[in-house]
């Protein structure tokens, strides 16, 4: 069983011909709302890769709450620990551009209330050998909870460091597997512009010094990763990306899905890059989001 412990949001994208610099006005030509956040989308990733998940965490009550769990709703998640609460739902607000990359201010909202009595209730119904994901959406203390409520139990946890906030690197060293991407990996490693050289380096050292499973994702060069002190790598498909939001969630909810599945873990990081690869061929963070079976046509 898969639990993920985040947040749930709503997507309001804007689409540019380009991203604007700073203090700078642009036209946009396309405006659409999606459900978003990245725990709601680790979790519809997950559920879609076709494995059993329990979505926790909190929405608000209003106009936007149940757009935001439709998706995870229809596809069969459990949603009996998402709570309702006081205030407004969380929000992402996106910018777009023509070539597919993107800009992104996250509001917390309902996301900002959930409190590690919230992580202990979501503990509480998992067993050793099941699989806890988390990214840093939520409050720092109910990450913390969960982390160590996992260890305690001997659930393998996985952590996914965005967003990049300053507690990320203390945090990630309380889960079981690590995933980052380039700049989060930076942080996790104090050190800043790093080759793939540098980037396997410090891929060594760190899990010499953890023990723990580390993964990089690198966009369109696919992923390296290092496990039981061996450095794997995979790639995922060259396509021209339509837009980039949800790639990165869509990796790490198939990887929990393909661990949870049994797969091994080099066959896990390449089914995860194709279905990442996928998810840039569509707008929206869970409408781009494939199924099990377009990921397995695409391998």
């Amino acid at each position: 069983m898969i639990t993920v412990f985040g947040s749930i949001n709503m997507d309001l994208i804007a689409t540019t011909d380009r991203l604007p610099k700073p203090g700078e006005t642009v036209a946009g030509n396309g405006f659409a709302t999606a459900a978003g956040g990245k725990g709601a989308n680790q979790a519809l990733a997950a559920r879609r890769a076709g494995r059993y998940v329990h979505m926790a965490g909190a929405v608000g009550r209003d106009s936007f709450a149940a757009d935001a769990l439709a998706l995870l709703d229809e596809a069969g998640t459990d949603l009996s620990l998402v709570e309702h609460v006081d205030g407004p739902t969380g929000t992402a607000l996106i910018l777009v551009g023509g070539d597919g990359e993107n800009m992104i201010a996250v509001v917390p909202g309902a996301n900002g209330l959930v409190t590690s009595a919230d992580a202990e209730t979501a503990i509480g119904g998992m067993s050793e050998g099941d699989i806890l994901m988390l990214q840093l959406e939520v409050p720092v203390d109910a990450v913390e909870r969960a982390l160590s409520a996992a260890r305690a139990k001997g659930i393998t946890s996985i952590l996914n460091l965005a967003p990049l906030i300053p507690d990320a690197p203390r945090l990630g060293r309380l889960a079981d597997i690590v995933i980052a991407n380039e700049t989060e990996f930076e942080r996790l490693a104090g050190q800043e512009g790093m080759d793939a050289q540098a980037r396997e380096a410090a891929l060594v050292r760190l899990h010499q010094e953890t023990g723990q499973t580390l993964i990089v994702t690198l966009g369109g060069d696919g992923v390296v990763a290092i496990r039981d002190g061996a450095i794997s790598r995979a790639q995922g498909l060259k396509i021209e990306p339509v837009d980039t939001v949800g790639a990165g969630d869509t990796f790490c909810g198939y990887f929990a899905a393909s661990l949870d599945e049994g797969l091994d873990f080099a066959s896990a990081l390449r089914r995860a890059a194709v279905a990442g690869s996928l998810a840039c061929l569509k707008s929206g963070a869970q409408p781009s989001i494939p199924t099990s079976a377009d990921v397995a046509a695409r391998i």
